[in-house]
Order: structure tokens, then sequence, then C-alpha cells
């Protein structure tokens, strides 16, 4: 098993037992296309640091996998992150997308 997928794992067990102690509280879904990716993969949280994590877990995967939609996504992050400011403000406001759902 690969280390970079522990987390996510963990994640998914604290999510088993948050469900399973609260039935009726809903997760929030994003799509890897809502957090800057190439595809329409849902990801389902209680957090925006949860929720950021799986992306980030998805966007190693296919890396990894050298696929080319998501690799010219990462491109595009990549242009992003060389202002910081530019970076905190798209952060900011996927957290706040996040945070209306």
């Amino acid at each position: 098993m690969s280390i970079q997928v522990m987390p996510v794992l963990n994640m998914a067990k604290k999510r088993l037992t948050s469900v399973l102690n609260n039935p009726f509280k809903k997760m929030k879904t994003m799509t890897c296309n809502q957090l800057g990716g190439a595809c329409d993969l849902e990801f389902h949280a209680d957090t925006f640091e949860e929720i950021a994590a799986q992306s980030k877990a998805h966007g190693t995967e296919m890396f990894q996998k050298g696929d080319t939609a998501h690799l010219k996504a990462m491109g595009k992050m990549q242009e992003l992150m060389k202002t910081p400011e530019a970076m905190q403000n798209w952060f900011a406001s996927k957290k706040a997308e996040f945070e209306a759902l």
C-alpha cells in the first residue's frame, strides 16, 4: 500500500465513524474539476481540509499514471502558485465554495 493512500484511508475510517454516530449528517461533495482538476470524480467530506486531502491524493495518483488532462491542470495550478497572493485567493474562494454547499 502506498504511503500517500494512508491519510485518505484514515480519513475514510473517521468518516465512517462520524456517519455511524450521526447518520443524518450529510457530507459535502466537490468534484475534481471544481478543485482545479480535470475530471468529474467526486470527493465527499465534512471539512474543506479533508476534501483538499482527497483531491491531493487523487492528483498524486493521476500524476503517477501520467494522465495528460490532469498534468495540464497541475500546470495551471503551478502557475497560480508562483504568486502567493493569487494562490491564497484561489484557496479562499474554493473553501468558501465548499462552506456554501
